[in-house]
């Protein structure tokens, strides 16, 4: 077995992808513009018809990948070709680039997309009371209980193996074939460096989406906005989400051109060679 191409250091991985981003924070909101409007549309749609029922928000979460996958194509063609090369603007049109896009991302992380759906129905209407000991579970709950367990594993699991081979997407972003297989080979011996980077960047982000939705949202309520409360709230947190979206990916694109040698114009290196 061959030794790895190179060795990636976590913290210039993950001050490299920050510094990306906060320096083209016009490009950010130029290119983010749309998606984040179609995304806003989505939840207050979704709000409008139940806002409390989880297959409803699972649909909506499904349909926002669509305006979040023309943001992502275009942020990593910014992040590896530069700003001539983005193609069109992100949220006006769908191309073949956006479906390849789309097929890849479900191959790295569609199992863990179902494993979540199942966990959330499973454990959806649970009362936590029932959970916290000393109250004797009834049999329905205690096979719901049981049933979510396995699904919160499957999860896990799939979620670390999807984050190591998700680089790969942003080979797909510049119209190079790259199956999750040869994200494998790719990141033989960097597999921690990469989930954890990856990690911290999706931790943050959501920590920072739940920050931007909790203030405005209780400034508003304070006036006595309940409904503009709301839409306040949503605007924001999308927003911020979508920055942690420009940052991963802004990961993966640096971890990919890191792995590969890949260089704008040349084919990506045969994984055949290093497995």
């Amino acid at each position: 077995m061959s030794p790895p191409r190179i060795k990636l250091s976590f913290g210039e991985v993950l001050s490299e992808s920050f510094r990306t981003f906060f320096a083209n924070l016009p490009v950010f909101f130029h290119l983010v513009t749309i998606p984040w409007i179609l995304s806003l549309l989505l939840r207050i749609g979704g709000s409008a018809v139940d806002d409390d029922s989880l297959p409803v928000i699972l649909f909506e979460k499904a349909l926002d990948v669509i305006p979040t996958v023309m943001f992502l194509v275009a942020w990593m063609r910014f992040v590896l070709l530069g700003p001539s090369r983005i193609g069109g603007l992100p949220g006006l049109g769908w191309s073949m680039r956006e479906s390849a896009f789309l097929v890849h991302m479900l191959k790295v992380g569609g199992i863990s997309f179902i494993l979540l759906g199942g966990f959330v129905l499973a454990v959806g209407s649970l009362d936590p009371a029932l959970l916290s000991g000393g109250v004797p579970l009834d049999p329905d709950t205690a096979r719901r209980e049981a049933l979510a367990a396995p699904f919160g594993t499957g999860f896990m699991i799939s979620a670390l193996l999807a984050l190591r081979v998700s680089f790969g997407l942003a080979a797909t972003a510049v119209d190079i074939p790259f199956a999750p297989r040869q994200s494998w080979a790719f990141s033989r011996g960097n597999g921690w460096t990469i989930v954890g980077v990856l990690f911290i960047i999706f931790f943050a982000s959501a920590v920072a989406t739940m920050m931007a939705a909790l203030f405005p949202s209780s400034l508003a309520r304070g006036l006595g906005a309940y409904t503009a409360s709301a839409i306040v709230a949503w605007t924001a947190a999308i927003l911020v989400s979508y920055a942690g979206a420009a940052i991963a990916a802004t990961a993966q694109a640096i971890i990919f051109r890191r792995l590969t040698g890949w260089r704008d114009g040349a084919a990506a290196p045969d994984s055949e060679k290093i497995a």
